[in-house]
């Protein structure tokens, strides 16, 4: 489909005429292009950015959202999290994955890196959505005897890659996961390095969460977690490292060197008490640093949007600098910050023969008015319901309240009737 969209105020493009076509942006001008267009879609009272990227998140997780609240993450994941995903199943996966797609496209969310279990129904419900998404399958090891290679975890990851990597056209990529040093023996992480490097594939991890994490690290290894997950060669791959609150300066500088994308995710690091990403300090060096949410047991939204905003103004309170952080950094960590972590060449970006993942962002709702400055008003203004429509890879997923891929009053049936009896079985 050829589709026109009718001067919408591009961030940092001022009003332009945009064309997308087979799933490329096609057109970028300020003159209206020549021929007709399948579609023509109004511009007026519209901001237009790439497509945002949630990239840490546990789609599934919307099964807790509100369950277990107001504990320390060691407490709230041995007391409600883990003994509440005992309880997972296919089909739960599958509905609670439907209603997180959901969310995130109401959100302008095109694409999200996930991290969980049962992930064969996480790429089916991100499939039927018309997102894009990094899947993986989350991997514990705590036998130091273990063999990987007869691991039912590991080998249910590297199944989930020979069955979807780049599937759905290439909207579907399989990474590698190493749930976090805490719960992980090294020869495992040096396996699944090597594996992923004879692929040329992604490792998501989590990262110096928590300062108990950090410190208990080094007392075991006499190494912070990034300095052991790089001697076990987790590094030499191109990783994507969540969370990032306890990074010292040498590990700044260790991401740095070897390219590690840093998701900071500070709704979640904040609700449990977990603590601040050095965001200053990482963009200074040079990291990557991109967006998440986490689940939402521990956001409890799946809101880039929000995460956008706290992401501007938390800095500004810790570090004391109303210009230690600024918009226009934020909305890159969101976008082309995003695609690069996920390794997304062409996407991210407003330009011409790049992907066509756009959302509008309405100006005409009362809290964005008036609007002198596109990016000012995107990050400290504006909110999940100020976005006017979703477009991802060409196809629009969301338009103005309405989900053109999705049934979304099934999917909250199916969610309630799902959460009612989660915890009687």
């Amino acid at each position: 489909m050829k589709i026109l969209f009718d001067r919408p105020t591009l961030y940092g493009q001022g009003e332009k005429y945009v064309v997308t076509e087979g799933g490329v942006i096609t057109y970028i001008g300020g003159a209206r292009p020549e021929g007709t267009f399948d579609r023509v879609i109004s511009g007026k009272n519209r901001i237009m950015l790439p497509g945002l990227y949630n990239t840490h998140t546990h789609a599934a997780m919307t099964l807790f959202r509100g369950y277990g609240e107001e504990l320390p993450l060691d407490r709230w994941l041995n007391e409600k999290i883990f003994p509440a995903e005992e309880r997972l199943t296919d089909e739960r996966v599958y509905i609670a994955s439907q209603l997180a797609c959901a969310e995130m496209i109401a959100n302008g969310v095109i694409s999200c890196s996930d991290m969980y279990f049962f992930c064969d129904n996480t790429v089916r419900a991100i499939g039927e959505s018309g997102m894009k998404a990094n899947i993986s399958r989350s991997i514990v090891s705590f036998d130091p005897k273990a063999d990987p290679e007869k691991d039912q975890r590991v080998i249910e990851a590297q199944k989930l890659y020979e069955n979807y990597h780049n599937s759905c056209g290439g909207r579907i990529k399989i990474d590698m996961a190493i749930h976090a040093e805490y719960t992980n023996q090294a020869h495992f992480c040096r396996y699944l390095a090597d594996w992923a490097k004879e692929r040329d594939t992604l490792i998501h991890i989590h990262l110096s969460e928590t300062s108990k994490e950090h410190d208990e690290c080094v007392a075991r290894h006499g190494m912070t977690p990034a300095e052991w997950f790089c001697e076990c060669g987790v590094f030499d791959v191109p990783a994507l490292a969540a969370h990032c609150v306890y990074l010292t300066d040498s590990d700044i500088s260790l991401l740095a060197e070897k390219g590690v994308s840093a998701a900071h995710n500070p709704a979640s690091n904040l609700k449990l008490g977990s603590g601040v990403m050095r965001l200053p300090a990482m963009l200074g060096a040079g990291v990557n640093v991109t967006l998440g949410t986490d689940g939402t047991a521990s956001n409890n939204t799946l809101d880039i949007l929000k995460e956008m905003y706290l992401a501007a103004v938390l800095h500004k309170g810790v570090e004391r600098r109303a210009d230690i952080v600024g918009a226009d950094a934020v909305i890159r960590m969101a976008t082309e910050n995003g695609a690069k972590a996920q390794r997304r060449d062409n996407c991210g970006q407003l330009r011409e023969g790049f992907a066509a993942d756009i959302i509008l962002i309405s100006t005409d709702d009362v809290n964005m008015i008036p609007m002198y400055d596109p990016a000012y008003a995107v990050v400290y203004a504006a909110s999940s319901k100020n976005v006017a429509l979703t477009m991802c890879a060409g196809e629009v997923l969301y338009e103005n309240g309405e989900y053109t891929k999705l049934d979304i009053e099934k999917i909250k049936r199916d969610m309630r009737s799902c959460c009612e009896n989660y915890f009687r079985d």
